[in-house]
């Protein structure tokens, strides 16, 4: 009888002891904020572990800025820009080059990362804005054209020396990735990542409580208070904004989009105010949605019916003066009510 005694205190001693250990071993909230590419970073995941990850994304982030940041004088893309034969180009650079390639052709050129030049001459950009005549533009859009643009045994290969890369529409989108890939091996589960408004998630927060990402309504003028249009539940997908209300510029009583149409050289002029990406990663997001916002509404639907998933959701100017929405029946399916 004592020796059965002594093993069922034993069980339950084990059992408990198992108990504290899982109570230990409750998944803790982690976030923090930071800033890089000219604008902020937030994270927020949940680990087991109790481990801070800001040291590790701060330091990929750096290497990051260091490889395709046009505002970093001696990044690849810089010297690329000035034609340094001698850079050598890193992973993050040929990425971004070859998915800027591919929805390049995708959109039928409407992205277009070689546009920089056009960006440039009409102030969108670190330069000062010229004044532009349609003879300029046109010389300029000759130096426009993705196709003219090759990676060669490691090396770029441009048509003219002139050429400059531009991967703004979505390099932010990848650093978004890169973290969340990071995340990931580090056997995270649970994560959201957000660099300036480009984002993606995975999982849930505790109590499948699902990640909830705000979409911003468009704002009267680029000085207004932010406000939320509408919220949608992110898990697994990549989402990015662009919209034409923040980033602009007036001039005799005109407005000028910062979005370049490659295929004229002149600023987008449509009804179409946002638009919102949702694909399985935040780099495609970001690059569909500028091209989208460069297409406008109508041609984006019919891009968006020959596309696998991706979702979009768009703000415009109806023919009564005031805002509409469409959403894809994907994007639809994720609003919160």
């Amino acid at each position: 009888m004592m020796k059965a005694f002594n093993s069922t205190i034993i069980v339950v001693f084990v059992v408990i002891l198992l108990s504290g250990c899982n109570a230990k071993r409750e998944a803790k909230k982690i976030s923090f904020t930071g800033e890089a590419q000219g604008t902020y970073y937030a994270i927020t995941y949940y680990d087991s572990e109790n481990r801070d990850f800001s040291p590790d994304i701060d330091s990929l982030l750096k290497a990051f800025d260091q490889s395709v940041s046009l505002w970093v004088d001696e990044s690849i893309i810089s010297r690329v820009n000035r034609d340094d034969t001698t850079v050598v180009l890193d992973d993050i650079f040929k990425y971004n080059f070859y998915l800027s390639k591919e929805i390049s052709a995708l959109s039928d050129g409407y992205f277009d990362f070689t546009v920089s030049p056009l960006v440039e001459a009409w102030g969108f950009s670190f330069k000062q804005k010229q004044k532009l005549n349609p003879v300029q533009i046109d010389s300029l859009r000759q130096l426009v054209d993705f196709r003219k643009v090759q990676i060669a045994k490691g090396k770029v290969v441009k048509e003219d020396p002139r050429m400059r890369f531009d991967f703004n529409a979505i390099a932010q989108g990848y650093s978004v990735d890169l973290i969340a890939q990071f995340l990931s091996k580090k056997g995270i589960k649970n994560y959201v990542v957000d660099v300036g408004g480009e984002i993606y998630a995975l999982g849930t927060k505790p109590g499948d409580e699902p990640w909830r990402v705000g979409v911003e309504h468009p704002a009267p003028d680029k000085d207004a208070e932010r406000t939320i249009q509408l919220v949608v539940r992110l898990n697994g997908k990549g989402l990015a904004t662009s919209g034409s209300y923040r980033k602009y510029y007036e001039e005799d009583g005109k407005r000028y989009s910062h979005f370049i149409d490659p295929k004229t050289g002149y600023p987008v002029q449509h009804n179409l105010l946002s638009v919102t990406v949702l694909a399985k990663n935040a780099a495609e997001a970001d690059a569909l949605a500028t091209a989208f916002m460069v297409m406008g509404k109508e041609k984006s639907l019919n891009l968006l019916a020959s596309i696998q998933d991706v979702e979009a959701f768009f703000i415009f100017w109806g023919d009564a003066g005031e805002y509409e929405t469409y959403a894809t029946p994907g994007f639809a399916a994720l609003i919160e009510e």
